[in-house]
């Protein structure tokens, strides 16, 4: 694989790893300034210990409320979707049975027939090519 595709292959991965470096650097180093600020307001030392556990008590908390339910909704759904859950086969169980209907009506003496021979042949596939699996 060349390396122009690679990156093409996968720009929008690129796009938002660039995006979470770029906010989570944005995150660290403003809260740095607001550390400094508050430490100095009670008169105490700055100290990079205590910045860095709050900091990782933030940034896991953000993460842990933000990232991983959106994680989830969006990654456990197009697993899912993947699989062949009954919810993903709702649009595709419809389509289904509107493509019968027309079958019969443009062809009302075999429209049945078409209908169990594409059901026979695409019977147990996950797949829209049955040419594929052909040896």
């Amino acid at each position: 694989m060349q390396q122009n595709s690679l990156w093409r292959a996968y720009s929008y991965a690129w796009i938002t790893m660039a995006f979470f470096i770029f906010s989570l650097i944005g995150h660290w180093l403003f809260g740095w300034f607001a550390f400094v600020q508050e430490q100095v307001e009670h008169g105490q030392a700055v100290e990079f210990s205590g910045y860095l556990m709050e900091m990782l008590r933030d940034t896991f908390e953000n993460w842990q409320s933000e990232f991983l339910q959106l994680l989830w909704q969006v990654g456990g759904l197009a697993f899912f979707l993947f699989l062949g859950s009954p919810q993903s086969k709702e649009g595709s169980d419809r389509l289904e049975a509107k493509i019968d209907v027309i079958l019969r009506r443009v062809d009302p003496v075999d429209g049945d027939g078409v209908i169990r021979e594409l059901d026979e042949r695409y019977s147990g596939r996950h797949t829209d090519e049955p040419e594929a699996h052909k040896t």
